[in-house]
């Protein structure tokens, strides 16, 4: 049965210097009169004019804000931020996204997986792929089946730092992030360990029908990375994606 507000929830924002994409996110999910338990937006050392606006927010929308006394990447940010969290879910959204029409929904869904199924550990919202391996559960969500053995490196993204539902025990299962390294080895580094130690995720199937992913001129996003890995070359495409197949075998098949 579907709950006007989600207790059992805690919205969880990591932030850095877009103070305008948050506010848009937080007005998004009160339009859709998306209630949480509580809100925490865990900023990551941000400028001082971006700071003034959360402070303002924060009033305006009933947040927590959980600051930094300088920068000190994703993986700090991420914890610091989930150390806060109090209710069992935790609902963890980068402040660069905003959920569709409709999204309650969705949300109600999800939360209704978690709590019907004990082993799902989290519930995706949002991929720049189909996962390659699915089996459909309910309501548009399928389980994500891993084995190492399966062809191809994008096995290996069943976690992933894009909008999700999970648990907030998540770190006494997976570990918390790891600290002092570059944004997207971080979230590589939990992908790694949710495959170690076993995790089983969901996803909701049509990946960019829940979540728009937001990045304005204003507030560009904040994660660089080289061309060549994004080039669209059929022969670089082809030898990036044997080399990263079995680089991540390796690494999964050695990672402490």
């Amino acid at each position: 049965m579907a709950s006007e507000e989600f207790n059992k929830i805690t919205l969880l924002v990591t932030h850095y210097n877009r103070s305008q994409s948050l506010e848009r996110l937080l007005q998004s999910f009160a339009d859709q009169q998306i209630v949480f338990g509580d809100i925490v937006v865990s900023d990551d050392g941000s400028k001082p004019e971006h700071l003034e606006r959360l402070k303002l927010d924060e009033k305006k929308f009933g947040f927590r804000l959980i600051t930094a006394a300088k920068n000190a990447g994703l993986g700090n940010n991420i914890n610091k931020g989930q150390d806060a969290v109090k209710t069992p879910y935790t609902l963890y959204v980068q402040e660069d996204f905003d959920p569709f029409p409709g999204y309650k929904e969705r949300l109600q869904d999800a939360l209704d997986i978690m709590e019907d199924r004990p082993d799902i550990d989290l519930v995706r919202f949002y991929a720049y792929f189909k996962y390659p391996y699915l089996k459909p559960f309910r309501k548009g969500f399928s389980e994500m089946n891993f084995k190492i053995w399966y062809p191809g490196y994008r096995k290996f993204h069943v976690y992933s730092d894009h909008p999700h539902l999970r648990r907030t025990s998540f770190f006494e299962k997976f570990g918390r992030y790891r600290e002092g390294i570059k944004g997207d080895k971080t979230e590589f580094s939990m992908a790694l360990s949710f495959l170690k130690h076993k995790g089983k995720a969901m996803i909701y199937e049509d990946v960019k029908g829940v979540f728009d992913q937001v990045n304005s001129a204003d507030e560009p996003s904040t994660m660089k990375r080289s061309d060549l890995r994004q080039s669209d070359n059929i022969v670089i495409s082809i030898a990036r994606a044997l080399y990263r197949n079995v680089k991540h075998t390796w690494e999964l098949v050695f990672f402490k």
